[in-house]
């Protein structure tokens, strides 16, 4: 096998075991994050009804300021404020294939410090 396609099903089996680890199905929201090199993309989504509830990202901030970290927190802390608004306080967190560090982190970090809870 080789190395590239090795790294394919390395990132599909984690994002399967990620995905699937959500125990109450339908009860939660589901928060599903997607980073590229240049931005930071989350949205959330209800699996019962089918429909994303809310969604923000890096695009969407006017006054971002610092690194790519930073902005990464201040989108977490505005999708929070979102959701709040909306009467969802306990979510599920849904990194995909995306390791739990850096600016995964750092959103992670935002949305707790806005109040949700995962």
């Amino acid at each position: 096998m080789s190395l590239l396609r090795k790294i394919q099903v390395r990132t599909a089996r984690r994002a399967f075991r990620v995905r699937n680890a959500q125990s109450s199905r339908g009860e939660r929201i589901r928060i599903s994050v997607h980073r590229t090199l240049s931005q930071i993309y989350v949205q959330a989504i209800d699996d019962k009804n089918h429909q994303t509830v809310a969604s923000f990202s890096s695009l969407n901030l006017t006054k971002a300021k610092g690194d790519k970290t930073a902005i990464a927190r201040q989108v977490g802390v505005e999708l929070g404020k979102v959701l709040l608004q909306k009467n969802h306080s306990s979510v599920f967190f849904d990194r995909g294939q995306f390791l739990y560090h850096g600016r995964v982190k750092a959103l992670a970090d935002g949305l707790r410090e806005s109040g949700l809870q995962f």
